[in-house]
């Protein structure tokens, strides 16, 4: 089970902290991703780390860090300079994925209930 938090309503430029709290799954034994869905769009990839790699949507580089706590058996988006358009349902996922599709929907079998993050300009 993946336990998704940390959304909330931020004006453009400000930072939010995602967190996802993983059960019964070690989440350094995964890819770990985030996902997010505006209204109307499809769940567009964001964000994965597995191992020690970690992988970036173009419109989020250099703004969006993923990280893992292990021991906490937790997975975190840092998301900085926030725009407008990153105003969406965040999810986070995990599965076994290889590195190669990991901006893929499909190959995760968890997905979290999704935390609203809405940037206002």
């Amino acid at each position: 089970q993946l336990q998704a938090s940390g959304g909330g309503t931020v004006q453009a430029g400000g930072s939010l902290r995602l967190s996802c709290a993983a059960s019964g799954r070690t989440v350094s034994n995964y890819a770990m991703a985030w996902f997010r869905q505006a209204p109307g769009k499809e769940r567009e990839f964001v964000a994965a780390i597995r191992l020690g790699n970690t992988k970036y949507a173009d419109s989020v580089k250099g703004r969006f860090t993923i990280s893992r706590d292990n021991a906490k058996n937790t997975v975190y988006l840092h998301m900085n300079s926030l725009k407008p358009e990153d105003t969406a349902v965040y999810y986070c996922a995990s599965g076994r994925v290889i590195w190669g599709l990991v901006e893929t929907v499909s190959p995760y079998d968890y997905w979290g209930q999704g935390t609203q993050v809405t940037v206002s300009s």
